[in-house]
């Protein structure tokens, strides 16, 4: 009897074993359909992720052209703006330039026409004064000595006037000495004077009265 339960004993264990590598491979095929299923749910989702990035990038691109053809559109329109506004900036300076030249033309014209004005005035003025001269030397030599010692005496006191007047306007001292030149723009007809007996006249400085080389031609004290 002991002989019949030992092989018994022994199906039971394989039997046992059986069933336990049975469910052990049930458990791992579960596994296995679960991460399969886990995996494919994984794919699926990544696979709308990447439908999902190629739709944006997609919209991306279009936005992007559409953006840049509307910005080179815009600029193609400034850029031709600007170039006709060039050229009219351009045109506007050659007409500007070639004013500028005829004015430049005008005013040497106009310049050389008052040059011509002013030597010819000068050439006139130089012949009054000869003019003049003369004839105060004509009528001076037929004066008596009485009239030339007046005509002189008047001549110091002029001298005498533009000396004073010279020194005040341009801040002189009294030992200061000025020239003939000095006091032309203060004598009359901008001319120094000539003593009618042939002396010749002393400025001296301001602080002293002008002189003439004729005895007896001295102003009043």
């Amino acid at each position: 009897m002991a002989k019949r339960s030992l092989p018994m004993k022994l199906k039971n264990w394989v039997l046992w074993l059986c069933v336990a590598a049975l469910l052990a491979t049930e458990v791992f095929l579960f596994r296995a359909i679960s991460q399969r299923d886990a995996a494919h749910v994984q794919l699926r989702e990544s696979q709308q992720k990447v439908a999902q990035l190629q739709s944006d990038l997609d919209q991306l691109k279009s936005s992007s052209v559409a953006t840049l053809s509307t910005e080179n559109a815009r600029l193609r329109a400034e850029n031709q703006g600007l170039t006709r506004k060039f050229s009219q900036l351009q045109a506007e300076n050659n007409r500007l330039r070639g004013v500028s030249q005829q004015l430049t033309q005008q005013l040497q014209t106009s310049r050389d026409a008052v040059q011509q004005q002013q030597e010819q005035l000068q050439a006139m003025q130089a012949e009054n004064q000869q003019a003049a001269t003369a004839t105060e030397a004509t009528a001076e030599q037929s004066m008596s000595p009485a009239a030339q010692l007046n005509t002189c005496i008047n001549n110091l006191r002029q001298i005498d006037a533009a000396k004073q007047q010279w020194a005040l306007e341009n801040d002189k001292t009294a030992d200061a000495v000025p020239s003939a030149q000095d006091l032309l723009p203060y004598l009359s007809n901008l001319v120094f004077p000539v003593c009618p007996s042939g002396g010749t006249y002393t400025i001296n400085a301001v602080g002293g009265p002008p002189t003439c080389s004729v005895p007896g031609h001295v102003l009043p004290q």
